[in-house]
């Protein structure tokens, strides 16, 4: 059975960190997109950093440029998002997607890509 497990939301005071990981099973990540979105309450998701495996392009939504950091861990099957200087509007649920089709990252973060694979999405919570 093909699989996202997400894991490592929680809640942390503005300027904390939280590091997200996105699990794979069933299935390799190799050759895939992994793109992590977010959902607020009453909206839609919305994409905020996408890893192609292929050529290890990163991208990210100018919103969290400089704050958030999405990698690989091969050896895990896992993708990580570490989140710095966390804000109040970071709060959300949060939810990685994996794709085969590589041009979900290519250029630009995708907003509203068909992707293949989802997690369960996990809670952050960003407050005083």
């Amino acid at each position: 059975q093909l699989q996202l497990v997400e894991s490592g939301g929680g809640s942390v005071q503005p300027g904390g960190s939280l590091r997200l990981s996105c699990e794979a099973s069933g299935f390799t990540l190799d050759g895939y997109v992994i793109e992590w979105f977010r959902q607020f309450p009453g909206k839609g998701r919305e994409g905020i950093s996408c890893i192609n495996t292929n050529d290890n392009v990163t991208l990210y939504r100018d919103f969290v440029k400089g704050r958030f950091t999405i990698s690989r861990d091969n050896a895990k099957n896992t993708v990580h998002l570490q989140m710095n200087s966390l804000k109040p509007e970071d709060t959300a649920v949060y939810y990685c997607a994996a794709d085969s089709r590589n041009y979900f990252c290519s250029d630009l973060v995708c907003y509203d890509c068909p992707y293949a694979y989802w997690g369960q999405g996990i809670q952050v919570t960003v407050s005083s």
